[in-house]
């Protein structure tokens, strides 16, 4: 057992390779890979599943320890990232099932892999592992809400049928692992430690079912996508670490604000365009999901480099 954990924290470790190298396999075998396509709904659950796993009332403290700070992270969150993919797609005249997932993915939660992103970075981790878990409970209402008024221009929008996936992908699946984890206690830990192995597996599944069912339109029009995505991202992340500066956070916060705000819960993104629109309306998320694991280590190894002085990393 303690093999198949060193295991599954290198494949953690180097998550941004599989989904890289995976994402080109499926480009140029698709055949091997379009068979995941049913079952990405499922996978993205069972990664849900699993957060509710490691989740804990410290997640939560936070909130009442420091209310203002998390604020900011949500807001930032739910304003940034659904205003620049609207900006985006309209700059870009996107066509409209493109458009619409590229609104989608900005209008999702915060992703779990921005955590880890936080910790390399050496930012605030309790504050990013907070800003996910509330983003993730507050989806069901927000994220409908938000892809209805920014999309509905270019595609009809079921707000109230997406709030019902996401209970389904997403918060069904969280309460489930709170459970497990309130039965089993200390018993859950021994499958906590293989849930970096069976989250990187599930989330690289996802992209490869995406990219092996769009493969022909990522080769006539995916540069445009791909430049929409790391803009997306990259903006994300900038305008995340300055609205926490303006706010006064310090260093360390600005780290965790900054990667929570740019790293998206793509794998919702997927499961959300494939329901609810077309597997075209999928690839932006599938695009950003191999993206944003890219560019959140070189973020991270940025961050790393910005000190807190004593007086700013003194909780507030």
């Amino acid at each position: 057992m303690q093999a198949l954990a060193r295991f599954s924290r290198f494949v953690g470790n180097t998550f941004a390779i599989w989904v890289l190298l995976f994402a080109v396999l499926a480009f140029y075998f698709p055949d091997a890979f379009r068979g995941i396509g049913p079952y990405i709904v499922p996978l993205l659950g069972l990664i849900m599943f699993g957060m509710g796993l490691t989740l804990s009332k410290a997640d939560f403290s936070e909130v009442v320890r420091r209310p203002l700070d998390v604020a900011i992270g949500v807001l930032g969150q739910f304003i940034i990232m659904p205003g620049l993919a609207w900006l985006l797609a309209t700059a870009f005249a996107l066509p409209p099932e493109i458009a619409v997932g590229v609104i989608l993915v900005g209008c999702c939660p915060g992703g779990t892999a921005s955590n880890v992103m936080t910790f390399l970075a050496r930012g605030d981790l309790a504050l990013s592992v907070t800003i996910t878990s509330v983003t993730t409970l507050l989806a069901p209402i927000l994220t409908p809400a938000l892809i209805y008024l920014l999309a509905s221009q270019w595609l009809d929008v079921s707000a109230a049928a997406m709030f019902w996936s996401i209970v389904q992908v997403v918060i069904l699946p969280i309460a489930a692992g709170l459970l497990v984890q309130l039965v089993l206690k200390e018993k859950v830990q021994v499958g906590v430690a293989v849930l970096p192995l069976v989250s990187v597996a599930a989330i690289v599944a996802i992209v490869a079912g995406v990219v092996a069912g769009n493969q022909a339109r990522i080769a006539t029009s995916g540069l445009t996508i791909f430049l929409v995505v790391v803009l997306h991202n990259g903006l994300g992340l900038l305008l995340g670490w300055l609205l926490a500066r303006l706010c006064g956070l310090s260093v360390a916060k600005r780290k965790a604000v900054s990667i929570e705000v740019g790293m998206q819960n793509s794998g919702l993104g997927v499961a959300l365009a494939t329901a609810h629109f077309s597997p075209l309306a999928a690839l932006p998320s599938a695009i950003f999901s191999v993206w944003h694991n890219i560019s959140g280590p070189l973020a991270a190894t940025l961050y790393r480099r910005f000190k807190d002085d004593e007086a700013d990393a003194r909780p507030r």
